[in-house]
């Protein structure tokens, strides 16, 4: 059976949490493979909002097996607070397990993302949660894994290995006082013991399901344009949140994945620093932050909005692989007399299709935009393609002729049954 991949095409929040969810009711396991709590998904069921940050959307269901692979950064205490919110509201955490090769982020790297920042001329936007100085810590092989975290002994020794540098780092260069082993060993072997018996090799369990014919589904967070290699630099994550990161953040053979969604909105968005060139810094950059609620999971902050970038799709097709694109919230569009596409940018008088990889070429680029005829009329009820306003569907075959990637969902709203599938992703679960 196939093993499928969801992945960003813009810089995240494109709905990956509701096109999971829905697919997710047709798989057998859901793995997350990059990231940390920077990013979140919002899942509606039954007019219940569920707000994640690290567990995989596919819990929500009873019968999915959701993992956290080796290639995301965890909090433990964000993991526990997020499994005790998903116990309040009724729903299991048995079926979730945890790659013994996570990272772990520790306190220090929380205050490190937030002083670094600030010391910074050149802000990110970071969130502040941890992420980068965890994979920092990751690379210079000065990291803590789950597998650590979950063992006293080896725990407390790594502890004392790798603290007293960061607490020179924190008292000589910050002034901050630092931490103290005991008291970060005496909480956070807490957490581990409320999620201990929920660690293992991930990587085994994906395989195990991929030859017993079960479906698989590999949750990335972020978006193409986030990825530390082909996103907009330095304005990225810490991570490969493009299709490539797959492979190494699940440890399985990249051979095995047969297909690739790219989850795109059907205008654009960022939370952060960063060039945008369909930004829209008027009347109706609002209107859509109001009627698409883009306000982010994670920190609450306004996202900045524009419209809908070809061009920056188009890459994101080509970088990830796409073999499909699920476009969301095309209900938002629904009140806009024309809606504009963006498909070349014009740098310094030259025409351009494809996304530059200079960031100060990307600053200087102005959109060039095709004006479309909107539809007028509501979207949400739609249940089929034939259901769509012909002026709807004339914009979303247009934007997928411009990207040179089939429509495979259209999501028209945040319930599960808002959803209009054009082509089968699974087959039906045993």
């Amino acid at each position: 059976m196939p093993i499928a991949a969801l992945v960003g095409t813009q810089w995240g929040d494109e709905g990956k949490g509701k096109i999971t969810d829905v697919l997710a009711a047709k798989a057998d396991v859901v793995a997350r493979y990059q990231g940390g709590n920077n990013a979140g998904h919002t899942v509606v069921v039954e007019n219940v909002k569920y707000k994640l940050h690290l567990i995989p959307s596919g819990i929500l269901y009873s019968g999915t097996t959701c993992l956290i692979g080796n290639g995301v950064v965890v909090d433990p205490k964000v993991l526990v607070e997020e499994m005790r919110y998903l116990h309040e509201h009724g729903i299991d955490t048995g079926n979730l397990y945890i790659s013994d090769k996570a990272h772990v982020i520790m306190p220090y790297h929380k205050v490190l993302d937030k002083l670094e920042e600030q010391a910074r001329r050149l802000k990110i936007g970071t969130t502040g949660r941890g992420i980068g100085p965890a994979y920092v810590d990751k690379y210079m092989r000065a990291g803590i894994r789950i597998g650590d975290l979950i063992n006293p002994t080896r725990f407390r020794s790594r502890l004392e290995d790798f603290l007293p540098l960061k607490n020179r780092i924190l008292q000589e260069i910050y002034g901050h006082p630092g931490f103290e082993v005991e008291q970060i060993f005496q909480e956070y072997s807490g957490y581990a013991r409320e999620f201990a018996d929920r660690v293992a090799d991930t990587s085994l369990l994906i395989d195990e399901a991929r030859l017993a014919g079960k479906n698989v589904l590999c949750e990335g967070a972020q978006g193409t344009f986030l990825d530390i290699d082909h996103g907009t630099y330095p304005f990225v994550t810490s991570s490969n949140s493009s299709a490539g990161g797959i492979a190494a953040g699940l440890g399985i053979g990249p051979n095995h994945v047969s297909s690739i969604i790219g989850v795109v909105k059907a205008y654009s968005t960022r939370v952060g620093e960063g060039p945008f060139p369909t930004e829209l810094s008027d009347a109706v950059g609002e209107l859509i932050r109001e009627r698409g609620q883009e306000y982010g999971t994670t920190t609450g902050r306004p996202r900045r909005c524009g419209w809908f970038d070809a061009v920056m799709v188009r890459y994101a097709a080509r970088i990830n692989g796409l073999t499909g694109l699920a476009v969301t919230l095309l209900d938002v569009l629904d009140a806009f007399q024309s809606i504009k596409v963006c498909v070349a940018y014009d740098y310094r008088g030259e025409r351009l299709e494809h996304f530059p990889t200079d960031l100060e070429a990307l600053q200087e680029c102005r959109p060039i935009y095709v004006e479309l005829p909107g539809w007028q009329t509501e979207t949400s009820n739609a249940q089929s393609w034939a259901d769509l306003p012909a002026k709807a569907q004339d914009f979303l075959s247009f934007i997928a002729k411009e990207v040179g990637c089939a429509l495979q969902i259209i999501s028209v709203g945040p319930r599960r049954d808002q959803t209009i599938v054009l082509s089968e992703v699974f087959g039906e679960r045993d």
